[in-house]
């Protein structure tokens, strides 16, 4: 049978994969990549990995870090119960309707919808005082043009960013910097981030919210939101961090990386250029699970599901697409657990 799963791994993690398998106890990091509705093709996987494997008793933090629906994802796994909370934000995700052309204020209203079915009634106060997780939302704060309002404006700073971006990543940061949401206090590994301009924000009750939908406030599709504790006007996590790329901190275990992908894409503004790719020293502790080109060809359409789909689809078909690939996500979690459980997670293993 054709595998479902492509799995990709620096030196250090394969290591520790050949010697111990893949255990809970192991894993320091897990990041989360932006992606819209590709979240969908790791429902399974996502339901295995947050209500299974990770739910192992630990001593240490795990550091959750990701960007627009990464950050949501994450968020499921720092609640009480990782698994009611996927559930609840993907059957509200998936049930998402709009009219033919929707105003940026009416997709941002939906998606504050989204997020309190994610939260439900207690999972603010879950996330903040979990045991051991400790989540990180990332977030662009945008200034100058590209912080307007007035679309026309809005992409014209979005157009002078990617043309800065051609050129180097750092570009970004004449009108952008990247913030972070975290709720670890002076104990983040990413403190020392150098990459790019950083601002390190204290996530609480009054912000968590915010915080999430800014890091899924696509520009031009979504209004920019205004977090509390942090000035400015803050979109997409995605627009820096689009894949996360980052230096994930010292340490002696696996970062776990579920991707859509198995390849990381910096920035929002590189999914076109080819050469720019992960920094091979940030994946050299990171196992990448991905869907392998044969299980993707197989889905409806033949692709895993993106923003297009709003428009190429009705909202019925749409909505069966979608639901097709949660349920054929279940086969990535099988063939991961049966690799774990023969032993041979190992020997499938390529390097990145």
């Amino acid at each position: 049978m054709a595998s479902t799963l492509t799995l990709r791994a620096g030196p250090d993690a394969l290591r520790i994969v050949r010697e111990r398998g893949l255990r809970a106890e192991d894993v320091d990091v897990l990041p989360g990549a932006s992606g819209g509705p590709k979240w969908l093709v790791l429902a399974g996987l996502d339901r295995f990995l947050f209500g299974d494997l990770l739910r192992a008793p630990r001593d240490r933090p795990m550091h959750l870090i990701g960007s627009s629906i990464g950050s949501w994802r994450l968020a499921c796994l720092a609640q009480a119960d990782p698994v009611a909370a996927l559930d609840r934000a993907r059957e509200a995700y998936i049930e998402q309707r709009y009219p033919v052309k929707p105003r940026p204020s009416e997709v941002t209203e939906a998606s504050s919808r989204q997020l309190d079915a994610l939260l439900g009634d207690t999972g603010t106060e879950e996330i903040l005082h979990h045991p051991w997780a400790r989540l990180h939302v990332l977030v662009t704060a945008c200034h100058g043009p590209a912080a307007s309002e007035r679309a026309w404006v809005q992409l014209a700073g979005l157009a002078v960013a990617a043309a800065g971006n051609l050129l180097h990543r750092r570009a970004l940061a004449a009108g952008m910097r990247r913030m972070i949401f975290h709720a670890c206090g002076d104990d983040t590994p990413f403190r020392a981030l150098r990459d790019f301009p950083t601002v390190h924000v204290p996530l609480t009750a009054e912000n968590l919210k915010p915080a999430l939908l800014a890091s899924a406030s696509i520009p031009l599709v979504l209004s920019g939101v205004r977090v509390p504790g942090a000035p400015g006007v803050h979109r997409d996590g995605g627009i820096v961090d689009y894949h996360p790329d980052l230096d994930f901190g010292a340490g002696e275990g696996i970062v776990l990386y579920p991707h859509f992908y198995p390849h990381v894409v910096p920035g929002w503004f590189d999914r076109s250029l080819r050469w720019r790719r992960a920094r091979p020293a940030n994946l050299r502790r990171a196992l990448l699970i991905a869907p392998s080109a044969g299980f993707v060809a197989k889905l409806p359409n033949g692709k895993i599901p993106d923003r297009n789909d709003y428009y190429r689809m009705r909202d019925d078909e749409r909505i069966r697409a979608w639901r097709t690939v949660v349920a054929e996500s279940e086969r990535m979690a099988d063939e991961l657990r049966e690799l774990m459980e023969t032993g041979r997670l190992a020997e499938r293993i390529e390097g990145v």
